[in-house]
């Protein structure tokens, strides 16, 4: 049988799991770069590469040395990236991503389908299977490991979802996944799970500093991350959806943040208005509200950096121009903050499901793969 293990969202500290994010995003890269840049000893990084190379993670690339080379040559190290894979799937409202990524995040093929709205469990189930036919289009490659991100309440350890929007309550969406797939299976809240691929997944930025992360599009959400780390209460995360705002022209009146996102909601307005759902009147007010909100918690917390992602952002002709400005009118910090769009635009829900498929892997990869076993 095999096993739900809890996602681990932030960057790995572990000597391998040091070595193995060096060479993801340096390689080629050879042993003394390696221990330059970690700090850790040329002693300590031969046994953390011996161990990644046993694991099938490193490859020396000896067709990289330069023949003219004087000494003992230092052989290049890479990330395989032909052999293994991992399967990841971000549920939503509308639909469901099915994603297959290489061991560097990577993706080597994604593809969305409608989200079933029937039986909970046989909706899980219908979702799961579709992403372990895809992941058999990849027989070529050992797969490791599969993630899930969702909306909702997790229970993180069991992989047990409660869904509102689509009615799921106690899915074991994670046991389920595991069997379709015959590994190991991790399963986040998908706004914590967006924030942790901003801080593994691609170039990594700093992650020393705190920073906010918030999502909006037919649903929303909120993730503090802190030295690295995304913060998962015991609880699971929590919600901004009810959050209070003042939407005349969207909602005629008082509202809260989740009134006033999506898709229907523009097109309700506009058809009331009489007016076309990009019109200034409605893109205006909600890059307003949105500002706003985002403004509240950055006083809040007073955080370093500010991450926006989702189409609610995005949607306004002037782009993040008209929620910076009222964020920055709202804001009482006394000094300038730059909202910053998430890295991976569109596919951020992509992203969500890749990093959950390898969050536990880059934390530590050698305990990773003692839960690991090949497919049958």
């Amino acid at each position: 049988m095999h096993t739900v293990i809890p996602a681990t969202l932030g960057v790995g500290t572990t000597p391998a799991a040091q070595v193995l994010q060096r060479i993801r995003v340096g390689a080629p890269i050879t042993r003394d770069t390696l221990a330059a840049e970690t700090g850790l000893s040329p002693a300590t990084i031969n046994r953390q590469v011996t161990a990644l190379t046993e694991l099938g993670f490193v490859v020396e690339r000896r067709d990289l040395v330069h023949s003219g080379s004087i000494g003992r040559p230092k052989h290049p190290l890479t990330l395989d990236r032909d052999s293994l894979c991992v399967a990841g799937m971000h549920i939503g409202a509308r639909r469901t991503l099915l994603a297959i990524a290489d061991l560097g995040g990577r993706t080597l093929y994604s593809h969305a389908v409608l989200t079933p709205h029937d039986d909970p469990y046989a909706s899980a189930a219908e979702l799961c299977h579709a992403l372990r036919e895809l992941a058999d289009r990849f027989s070529g490659r050992r797969l490791l490991w599969g993630g899930v991100a969702l909306g909702g309440r997790v229970e993180r350890a069991g992989g047990v979802v409660d869904h509102p929007v689509l009615g799921w309550r106690n899915v074991p969406v994670g046991a389920q996944l595991a069997e379709a797939l015959g590994v190991p299976v991790s399963v986040c809240e998908h706004v914590q799970a967006m924030a942790a691929a901003e801080l593994l997944l691609s170039s990594a930025r700093s992650s020393a500093n705190t920073g906010l992360f918030f999502y909006a599009r037919e649903t929303t959400g909120m993730a503090l991350t802190v030295g690295g780390q995304v913060v998962v209460p015991d609880r699971g995360a929590g919600t901004i959806a009810h959050i209070g705002v003042d939407a005349p022209t969207l909602c005629g009146g008082a509202a809260t943040l989740q009134d006033v996102i999506g898709v229907d909601v523009a097109r309700r307005a506009a058809q009331r208005l009489g007016v076309s759902p990009d019109a200034s009147v409605i893109t205006d007010e909600r890059a307003r509200i949105l500002g706003e909100v985002v403004a509240v918690f950055r006083d809040a917390v007073n955080p370093d950096e500010v991450i926006v992602a989702g189409d609610a952002f995005a949607a306004h002709p002037q782009g993040l121009g008209p929620v910076q400005a009222a964020f920055d009118s709202a804001s009482r910090i006394g000094w300038p903050l730059e909202l910053t769009a998430s890295r991976f635009g569109l596919s951020v829900q992509e992203s969500a499901a890749i990093v959950v498929a390898l969050s536990v892997i880059y934390a530590d990869p050698v305990a990773a793969m003692t839960h690991c076993r090949a497919r049958p």
